[in-house]
Formats: structure tokens, C-alpha cells, sequence
């Protein structure tokens, strides 16, 4: 149901051959894309050695906002499932001189727990 997913604002996991191009000029030399999922027009992309939330902004989506998010500046975070009333969960990034974290809304049944596993396996130990 991937179409109606993303029209109903869950989060569904995107193939990585379709945004490699894309993400290239981002990337270190010698990182890799890992994962990505996708939200309407926004994205969450986890590489090798950060995470990157991508915010199209605007009509057209031609103006991009990325948040650089490396692991080790993680310092906590958490996922609001969603309830019977709600309709979206969310997540929240704690991260490391920032008082207030990075939110993202989710939506229901939307990849959230592949996202936390995630994030778990390149938190700091």
C-alpha cells in the first residue's frame, strides 16, 4: 500500500536506488546510504555515520531544508505511538546542546519501530 500510505501521511521505507543520485553531493567521502524512509515529501535517511531529515518546503518542494543529525550527538529519544484517536505517532531526537528536540510526526502503523531500532543500533554505547 505504498501510494496510500504516503497520501495518508505514513511513513513507508523508500528504495535507496532511487535517492543515491540525490544524496550525493551530501555524503562524506566513503559514506553510505543505509536505509531511508519517506513521509508525504519529507524524508528520514540514516547513512553509515548520521541521520538526515530532509523538509521540502513549499507548493513546488523546491526549497529543501536538511537536518545533519551524526550519532554520536544523539542523546535520547522516544516515539509517541499513536491511540485509537490519534492519528500519528511521534518521534522525538534528543540531541546533545540543543534543549528542545527534533519532532517528527510519523503516522499510524508507519515504520516507526524500524526507526527506533535503528537509532538504537548507532546510539553511542
Amino acid at each position: 500500500m505504498g501510494l496510500l500510505d504516503t497520501l495518508l501521511g505514513h511513513a513507508s521505507e523508500k528504495s535507496l536506488d532511487n535517492l543515491t543520485a540525490d544524496f550525493a553531493p551530501l555524503l562524506a567521502p566513503g559514506e553510505t546510504l543505509q536505509r531511508a524512509f519517506g513521509l508525504i515529501r519529507d524524508l528520514i535517511v540514516f547513512t553509515d555515520r548520521r541521520m538526515i531529515l530532509v523538509n521540502k518546503q513549499g507548493v513546488t518542494g523546491s526549497k529543501v531544508e536538511y537536518v545533519s543529525v551524526p550519532y554520536r550527538s544523539i542523546v535520547m529519544f522516544s516515539l509517541e505511538t499513536a491511540g485509537h484517536f490519534d492519528l500519528e505517532s511521534e518521534l522525538r531526537v534528543w540531541v546533545s546542546g540543543q534543549p528542545a528536540p527534533i519532532a517528527r510526526s510519523l503516522g499510524r502503523d508507519s515504520g516507526a519501530q524500524d526507526i527506533l531500532a535503528l537509532l538504537a543500533q548507532h546510539a553511542p554505547r
